[in-house]
């Protein structure tokens, strides 16, 4: 266990209301000894006897009846906090930022919109179009619509249509005076 952390202080806790680092550890899911080497590693930090043990029995000493003091109702607190927050996991709630080239947004995400407004309705969407291939996380997006070539690597990346068949087209004039492009990038510079 880390010194001063919070699962310290919950350890530190766990013993001063069990007695017991044994009861505590098994609340813990860790070893009594992981537990004892916690405690002692926090009352080494700050400077402070908080626990008076003996072969049979553990108590709080004075500086750790002031702790338990202030620090059951912070830790009440802080289980509160968290048991709100996995409560939303069953409801999507929040704002949502996508980054997506504009032929993806009419394409692809337009005819979903309202299904999805429907089924998330706490959900914010902020949708960002942009034909640039901007770094998705660069820009603080969550998510985003990019083209298969424009993928990083360490990216996690959903298949979200089939492939599309890019075509170059332009008049038989345009092709006498300029190379014939293999690929549509070989036309940005023209």
């Amino acid at each position: 266990m880390e010194r001063n952390d919070l699962s310290t202080l919950a350890a530190f806790l766990s013993v001063a209301e069990e007695r017991s680092f044994t009861r505590a550890a098994k609340r813990h899911g860790v070893s009594p000894s992981a537990m004892s080497h916690a405690i002692r590693g926090l009352e080494e930090d700050i400077g402070v006897r908080l626990l008076s043990r003996t072969t049979r029995s553990v108590a709080p000493t004075e500086a750790g009846e002031q702790l338990l003091a202030r620090l059951r109702p912070a830790v009440t607190e802080v289980q509160e906090a968290l048991d709100q927050l996995s409560g939303l996991r069953n409801k999507p709630t929040g704002r949502l930022r996508l980054l997506l080239p504009r032929l993806a947004g009419t394409e692809l995400l337009a005819p979903k919109l309202a299904q999805f407004t429907r089924d998330y309705p706490d959900v914010v969407l902020d949708i960002a179009a942009d034909d640039t291939h901007l770094d998705i996380v660069a820009g603080g997006y969550d998510a985003g619509i990019q083209y298969g070539e424009y993928i990083q690597k360490d990216m996690i990346a959903v298949r979200v249509s089939k492939d599309h068949r890019a075509a170059i087209v332009g008049s038989p004039a345009y092709f006498k005076s300029h190379p014939r492009p293999k690929a549509p990038r070989d036309l940005l510079g023209q």
